[in-house]
């Protein structure tokens, strides 16, 4: 490998598939390869019908996002090199005919293998199915294909949480793959529910423990299929690439966030000490692309399965106290449009801390005011939003309360292969990034791409926000008030203040008209 290799020329000319083109990597893979590699060939995206609308459908609506505007812009007859396939990889050779891989067979030299369920809290069923099913089905089709250099597997930073420092090498799972993917085949819903907890070990959900299984898939494999397996740490909002700030959803720290300054998010269990093991999405997709021209150009194969901690943390140290203070400065300057209350959550380590908070500043509220709905004869929601808003946080704790360590040698030697104009193309270094500007970026991003919000009227935002701050002061100030009268009550010191002044406040009319009289 030298630093004379060309990204560009390795994808020239040649195809590639792409599971999970439609999610939020996905998508930003499918830009990025159009617009920095307009040689390439064909990129073939496995799609499925959803929510009522074909491939079709949902190709065209993928075209009119704002990440695809450079692309409109710039160099529009790209989009004829997208091909839609209809395919899914809960079906064996991902719902595709014979007919249709063996034409991918002639075609395809580079499988992005991005496809799984995100839900942590889904059942083991679901997870193991979609997520290590899925990669071994879509394996299976690999295997089929003539001139595939390479197959790119996205797995997690965080599927290892057995071990305190993850180096960029496999482990052994707890349990075979092949008997977990046996089990959910096998066993009805109730049964696999009984032994979860069991077959989980140390993982704190099924989604960790199906993309363990998965990275053992690629791994069997191996030996007959050159692979490569990538594992990014969270994965936040774009830095620079398409748009600063692009994002589709509200997972991970975007919608605790987006939450927090909504005010539905009051308190949550976090180490502010710790450093937060992120990546933005555009400098995780460059990494990516740039893996698969290294792996796939290797004349050696290597001894292991290589593998990639895609992780900036150790490039510029941020703390979650830092994210949080951060967002919490720019969202009082530039608030959200019209929270449900003054946006004044906070992180603590104190369970029991959190615990009162959550009961005083989450669930009470959340009952008022879906009280005060069902009497004015409307559709109550707040509970209903606070319990799923609950579950994500006792999900996500789970990674924001213990350090995390990702040596990532390989990761930070991408750059080194690359020639100088790719290292900025194709940049995967966030050395010289401002850390305060990006997290910026990242709330407007949620706001604009996500919450569709207007920024032209912050300013009545923040005379909305100026009020909630009033009234917020307004009900702790009668809240503690009314503790203290409370304790009062039942206080002995007070009782007796009271017994005390009883027979002076009897004679006080007496003493009255005798000093008058």
């Amino acid at each position: 490998m030298t630093s004379d290799m060309s990204i560009r020329e390795f994808y020239k000319g040649r195809s590639v598939l792409v599971t999970g083109g439609t999610g939020f990597m996905g998508k930003v893979l499918v830009e990025k390869l159009l617009f920095s590699i307009p040689d390439i060939g064909n990129v073939y995206v496995l799609m499925r019908p959803k929510k009522g609308k074909s491939i079709k459908q949902r190709f065209a609506d993928m075209q009119r996002l704002p990440l695809f505007d450079r692309l409109k812009k710039e160099n529009p007859s790209a989009f004829t090199k997208i091909k839609p396939l209809q395919g899914d990889v809960l079906f064996d050779n991902l719902g595709l005919s014979d007919r249709e891989i063996e034409l991918l067979s002639e075609e395809i030299s580079v499988i992005f293998h991005f496809a799984a369920t995100l839900r942590l809290e889904a059942p083991l069923k679901d997870n193991v199915n979609m997520n290590t099913c899925g990669t071994q089905r879509t394996m299976n089709v690999a295997k089929r294909l003539k001139k595939l250099a390479v197959f790119v597997h996205l797995s997690t930073a965080f599927c290892y949480p057995d071990y305190r420092v993850l180096e960029e090498k496999t482990h052994e799972p707890p349990v075979k793959p092949s008997d977990v993917m046996h089990l959910i085949e096998w066993l009805d819903d109730n049964q696999i529910a009984s032994l979860t907890k069991s077959l989980l070990g140390p993982h704190p959900n099924c989604y960790t423990f199906s993309k363990r299984l998965a990275e053992s898939v690629v791994e069997d494999e191996w030996e007959h299929l050159p692979s490569v397996i990538v594992r990014p740490s969270i994965v936040c909002p774009s830095y620079q690439e398409p748009v600063a700030g692009w994002v589709d959803n509200l997972n991970g720290p975007i919608g605790l966030m987006i939450g927090a300054g909504k005010g539905v998010i009051r308190s949550m269990l976090c180490d502010g000490s710790l450093t937060a093991q992120v990546i933005p999405v555009d400098l995780a997709i460059n990494a990516i692309i740039a893996i698969g021209m290294i792996e796939g150009s290797r004349s050696n194969k290597p001894d292991v399965i290589p593998v990639y901690n895609a992780n900036i943390g150790h490039q510029k140290e941020t703390t979650w106290g830092e994210v949080i203070k951060i967002g919490k400065d720019y969202g009082r300057k530039y608030p959200l449009a019209w929270p449900l209350w003054y946006p004044n959550g906070d992180i603590t380590t104190n369970i029991f801390i959190h615990e009162f908070k959550r009961i005083f500043f989450h669930l009470l509220p959340a009952y008022l005011i879906d009280l005060l709905l069902y009497l004015l004869g409307q559709k109550r929601f707040m509970v209903r939003i606070q319990d799923r808003i609950s579950q994500g946080l006792e999900v996500l704790q789970y990674f924001t309360m213990r350090p995390w360590s990702f040596p990532c040698p390989n990761y930070d030697g991408i750059q080194s292969k690359l020639n100088k104009e790719e290292q900025v193309i194709f940049n995967t270094d966030s050395t010289s990034a401002d850390r305060e500007k990006y997290m910026q970026q990242c709330i407007d991003g949620g706001r604009i791409y996500c919450l569709k919000e207007n920024i032209s009227k912050i300013p009545i935002n923040r005379a909305y926000h100026n009020f909630l701050f009033v009234l917020d002061l307004l009900v702790k100030i009668f809240f503690v008030l009314f503790i203290l009268s409370f304790l009062a009550s039942w206080c002995s010191p007070v009782k007796d203040v009271f017994k005390y002044g009883e027979p002076v406040v009897k004679h006080l009319p007496i003493l009255g008209r005798a000093v008058f009289d």
